[in-house]
């Protein structure tokens, strides 16, 4: 994950998604009705932008 003592973005984008993340997907997947959004082998960037989705589907629902 460190390029010469420097970290490297690329690297961690393509990693599996974090414990935190996976948690927080899963919640919002099944708060949502859309468990298919939840899936174990997602990596880290893909599972950020399906938290990102669903969060603002989530408040736009709450919204009305």
């Amino acid at each position: 994950m460190q390029v010469q003592g420097k970290y490297d973005a690329r690297v961690f984008l393509s990693e599996q998604m974090t414990r935190a993340q996976g948690l927080k997907l899963k919640r919002l997947s099944e708060e949502a009705y859309q468990p298919a959004q939840y899936d174990r082998a997602l990596s880290f960037s893909e599972a950020a932008r399906r938290i990102q989705v669903l969060e603002a589907e989530i408040e736009l629902a709450n919204s009305f």
